[in-house]
């Protein structure tokens, strides 16, 4: 039974409880814990901003993230410690790189530092696949040699603006993009066959072309394939997995793994189960539910993109109890739950900024029995929890947080509710 002050103020509001969750925690890294042991951190810890916890030792970093977690989940439901990684290091599977140049007119390739458009230097990362750069850095290497330029976005005079390298970690295959300005690469065959030749490890390079004024990486037209298949697999939990430039991939496989296995116990699955994966991406959820004892599997997912790779995914597995729709969630949850169609269970996994009312508001008119929610940010789904909470019969049984960026201020939870009866 939920208490009066769980219910208190929980309507749906998109800025409501105001602020991000770094904002959030702030306070609580800058004032700190007296026990918490310090080492020195990355030399571009500062400028760089990736890495806001690396001052601290990783079992500190997994009791400031648990405190941040109960500080404002708790009053939802148990808070579970949390599961962190044995070694915490160069776990990310996906790295892009912006490239310009420095004072001295250099080639430089690195992130921005937050906040402005100034690139920070980046030749190797704790975090970041060691493969991915080292090919970063012969990128650069390869642009001196045949003089090509990085894109210059103010003056759209150059050619190369990012490079992204995806790594499959269990299956070893590389995919390289090179972001480009401009619709050509000077002397691309032998500036691609000499990449090869220094990485054989790349089994895939593409061409995405992007001259917007834009944060975003990638651009909107389709990738050019300049070798290989266009895309690479990977294998988690059990299956292999397609994974194209712009299909959205878990960064870290190895805590992915122990996050799904989290909630696949969560779900309870029988062999009996209608399940939903919304916000499905390329299907990983719903596949290794569909394996792993759902009798059908129904993925919806807004990017075309991902949508491909989930059908091919489930064929690459021969997984037959899964199919896969391009479609907004809330507006297809809402016309399934009009029609009175019968879900036993709903996983969701949501981009940072969390679910919507419309999704909200239909999954609580589809009434599952089970729903369990992955989310990579607690401000938005104690948001979410408190709508479904207030206005639908749930009821929190547990929350399991997982840690899938280590030393970053971000943290990965799974949540189970369950319909009160």
């Amino acid at each position: 039974m939920r208490n009066d002050a769980m219910k208190k103020g929980a309507g749906y509001s998109r800025s409501e409880r105001g602020g991000a969750w770094s904002e959030r925690c702030s306070g609580k890294r800058d004032g700190g814990r007296s026990d918490w042991k310090r080492h020195d951190s990355c030399p571009l810890a500062r400028a760089c901003g990736g890495c806001q916890l690396q001052d601290l030792r990783y079992q500190d970093q997994l009791l400031w993230k648990q405190d941040a977690v109960e500080d404002v989940l708790g009053h939802l439901g148990p808070v579970a410690p949390i599961i962190g990684m044995k070694n915490p290091v160069h776990y990310r599977n996906k790295v892009q790189a912006v490239f310009g140049r420095d004072r001295e007119g250099r080639i430089i390739s690195g992130i921005y530092q937050p906040g402005t458009h100034r690139i920070v230097p980046v030749r190797d990362c704790m975090i970041e696949d060691e493969t991915a750069d080292r090919i970063i850095g012969t990128v650069r290497t390869l642009m001196k040699t045949f003089r090509i330029d990085p894109y210059d976005e103010d003056f759209q005079t150059g050619c190369i603006r990012h490079v992204l390298v995806k790594r499959g970690f269990s299956s070893g295959q590389v995919m390289v993009v090179l972001v480009v300005g401009t619709p050509q690469i000077p002397s691309k065959a032998d500036f691609i066959n000499i990449l090869r030749q220094r990485h054989p490890e790349i089994t895939t390079i593409l061409l995405n072309f992007n001259d917007q004024h834009t944060s975003m990486v990638l651009g909107d037209e389709p990738e050019r394939v300049l070798y290989g298949p266009g895309y690479i697999e990977d294998r988690l939990c059990g299956l292999t997995f397609r994974i194209s430039a712009k299909s959205f991939y878990q960064v870290n496989p190895i805590q992915t793994k122990a996050l799904y296995e989290i909630a696949m116990r969560m779900a309870r699955l029988t062999g009996k189960e209608s399940v939903i994966d919304a916000y499905c991406g390329t299907g990983t959820i719903g596949l290794v539910a569909a394996r792993n004892g759902a009798a059908h599997v129904l993925g919806v997912e807004l990017n075309s993109d991902a949508v491909h790779d989930a059908v091919a995914n489930a064929r690459r597995n021969g997984i037959e109890n899964a199919e896969f729709v391009c479609d907004d969630a809330g507006k297809y949850l809402k016309r399934l739950a009009a029609e009175k169609q019968h879900v036993d269970v709903v996983f969701l996994d949501p981009p940072r900024a969390g679910s919507d009312e419309q999704f909200l508001a239909a999954l609580i008119r589809l009434a599952p029995d089970t729903v369990v929610y992955i989310s990579c940010n607690p401000l938005t789904l104690e948001r979410d929890l408190r709508y479904l909470l207030r206005f639908g019969p749930y009821e929190v049984k547990g929350i399991q947080p997982v840690d899938l960026f280590p030393h970053t201020e971000h943290v990965e939870s799974v949540v189970l509710m369950s319909r009160n009866m």
